[in-house]
């Protein structure tokens, strides 16, 4: 057992989705964006918590790096939260021990992921596998 960080499967799968290629599009707030990883349309329901505050949404769209929530609660761009995405055909939604609330629109925001633990990461690489597969 490797207690010195990742194992090099968790590496491996991490950098399925990093790529060279930065792919620059408009997004939420108007600024140019610069995302590494291919993002894709979804729509998983979500429970979000911290800052003293929690609430549900639905994921619109979701990438190795983060998701995009829709949701009627506010949040504040930079807050730290925990957050679950409940995916069909999963027995346990799939966990992100902490994301950061990039930006905000209106009834939507932004999370990059910061940590989760590498059987959640397994998780989301067959979840955004299987997305591929169904574009």
């Amino acid at each position: 057992m490797r207690l010195d960080g990742e194992s090099s499967a968790v590496k491996n799968i991490r950098s399925l989705f990093q790529s060279d290629k930065v792919q620059s599009t408009q997004g939420q707030s108007g600024k140019d964006e610069r995302r590494i990883q291919p993002r894709f349309t979804a729509q998983f329901r979500s429970t979000f918590s911290g800052n003293k505050q929690e609430g549900q949404g639905r994921t619109i769209d979701i990438s190795a790096g983060g998701c995009k929530i829709e949701s009627e609660i506010k949040v504040e761009q930079g807050t730290k939260l925990e957050c679950r995405i409940h995916i069909p055909g999963l027995d346990w939604p799939l966990r992100i021990d902490e994301a950061t609330v990039r930006w905000i629109g209106t009834n939507s925001f932004g999370l990059a992921f910061g940590r989760m633990a590498p059987d959640e990461l397994v998780k989301l690489t067959s979840v955004l596998a299987d997305l591929q597969q169904d574009e």
